[in-house]
């Protein structure tokens, strides 16, 4: 039976805040969107950010762009914080504010509620309650599904971007330069995989805090778009910072959850077991530090200490102003046994943001043609070696709309040619999930062992030939194996956290995330 094969004008591979901005865009100036995502439209990072959105419209947002460059290390893209500065209040009022009407929380006036997180020297957060991503993913899904020119499609796996170096049936286009023009992905409904060809391939899967044991990232997050970019052959960057949250709730048996930062922001303070303020001594801003600093500091307290988490101490808030701002943790909080109006939050530091990724410009444009990435999964600079706290929301309106212009204005007036994709050929055998749990936990202590918030040269010598030996392993597997979803989370989880090791063992220098502890 001859392979099923899809043809749009914009393949979009995730379809958290970036992917559905893109393809909202894309499709409203009459192009067709094939929209991809691992599971249900929800099941997204997005989805998962509690804190907020910046909406600066002072009309110099010079603060801003220092708090941005601060936080970052002084290694931030000046020119991608002028783009965020200065797009970032339109992108916030055009699609969410006017558009989808987002319910943001007010003042009783009127007057949209600014609050502030760690790093922020001024109030310039919007939010709704403690579900802001939540709120908005929910109402863009929604626009999503009824804006006509876009097929969702859930269940879909990306396995590998089509190039015409590779994957073209015309054996002339391998003198093409390096050219995206879709995707082999897989139906986890039916175990088919089909070709989409695309005019336009979009990377927006997000993240990679998967490939560590303590994460709050949603399952999945191996850093698929990183991993698929890396073998065609485009640029990647700053792989090295990878940021760690100080705040994820701790308690034995419960699944881990994030505490958002927004909490400090409002006079919560981090203590130890004993109720002492340990990062009064660390940093100016205290428990408002950047993460980078407050990850570390609680590391630094835990190892010193013994002691299995740190504590959110609340006293300075009360309770009926928690339970109606941060409606979401106090409940989820309390479903473990935990009333946050009474005690402190157990908390540890867990893998939270990539600030590194497939390497664009401002209009998400990679080293490959017609291949872009955005969100999570790209890295233009805004971060540097560390990320601001609720830039990433923003960044996903910003990137979003900067690419789909881009994309619309090439669209207008070039016609690329359809190649057509080979034939994909699946083994027979069935993957042993067994061995793919396992070999996905080994991958995770390692990367969490030797390569976590904080690094040595030893270490990282020890993740290297660890999971260089294991990639040995997962490739033959996956070659003798039908795919699925969790052999091709596999082969990329693998993957990714090589080139996050051999990122950070190129980088001796400790900056923001990147953290080398002196000696080996």
């Amino acid at each position: 039976m001859p392979m099923k094969t899809i043809h749009t004008d914009c393949l979009v591979l995730g379809a958290g805040l970036a992917g559905s901005a893109y393809a909202l865009h894309a499709a409203r100036a009459g192009r067709t969107v094939e929209l991809l995502s691992l599971a249900e439209p929800l099941q997204a990072n997005s989805d998962w950010a509690q804190g907020g959105i910046i909406y600066d419209t002072a009309p110099d947002p010079h603060s801003l762009r220092e708090d941005i460059m601060e936080a970052s290390d002084g290694t931030a893209n000046p020119a991608a914080i002028n783009q965020l500065a200065e797009e970032g209040p339109a992108a916030v009022k055009e699609l969410l504010l006017d558009d989808l009407n987002i319910g943001f929380d007010r003042g009783t006036a009127g007057e949209l509620e600014l609050a502030r997180e760690g790093g922020h020297h001024e109030r310039r957060i919007i939010h709704t309650k403690d579900t802001t991503g939540h709120s908005i993913l929910s109402a863009i899904a929604t626009k999503v599904d009824a804006t006509p020119g876009i097929t969702r499609r859930s269940g879909f796996v990306a396995v590998d971007l089509l190039t015409l170096s590779h994957n073209s049936t015309n054996p002339q286009d391998r003198y093409e330069p390096l050219t995206c023009f879709g995707c082999y992905a897989l139906d986890t409904a039916t175990g088919e995989v089909v070709a989409f060809v695309a005019r336009k391939t979009v990377l927006a899967t997000g993240g990679l805090g998967g490939i560590f044991q303590h994460t709050t990232n949603q399952p999945g997050s191996v850093g698929h778009g990183v991993a698929m970019a890396y073998r065609v052959g485009a640029r990647l960057i700053d792989l090295e910072y990878v940021q760690f949250h100080p705040t994820v709730f701790f308690k034995k048996g419960a699944q881990p959850f994030l505490i958002t930062e927004a909490l400090r922001g409002e006079g919560a303070v981090l203590v130890d077991g004993h109720g002492r303020r340990f990062m009064d001594g660390v940093h100016p801003l205290g428990s408002l530090a950047p993460r980078d600093v407050v990850s570390r500091a609680v590391q630094h307290h835990l190892a010193a200490s013994g002691e299995l988490c740190a504590y959110l101490d609340l006293s300075a808030l009360k309770p009926d102003f928690i339970r109606s701002r941060f409606p979401a943790i106090y409940e989820r909080c309390l479903a473990h046994g935990v009333d946050i109006t009474l005690e402190p939050i157990p908390v540890v530091p867990a893998a939270h943001f990539s600030c590194g990724g497939v390497h664009t410009d401002l209009a998400g444009r990679t080293n490959v043609r017609h291949l872009n990435a955005i969100g999570e999964t790209a890295c233009t600079g805004l971060h540097g070696a560390n990320r601001l706290a609720s830039t990433s929301l923003l960044e996903c309106l910003v990137a979003a709309k900067a690419a789909a212009r881009a994309d619309l204005a090439e669209l207008a007036k070039d016609r690329f040619p359809a190649p057509t994709a080979c034939e994909w050929l699946s083994p027979a055998k069935i993957a042993d999930p067994l061995l793919i749990r396992q070999d996905l936990q080994q991958i995770r202590q390692t990367m969490w062992n030797y390569a976590g918030i904080i690094r040595s040269p030893r270490r990282l010598a020890r993740a290297r030939r660890i999971l260089l030996e294991l990639r040995e392993d997962i490739q033959a597997f996956y070659r003798d194996c039908r795919p699925t979803r969790d052999l091709i989370e596999l082969r990329n989880a693998i993957q990714t956290a090589l080139l996050v090791v051999h990122a950070a063992a190129l980088n001796p220098v400790s900056k923001g995330c990147h953290y080398i502890a002196g000696g080996d």
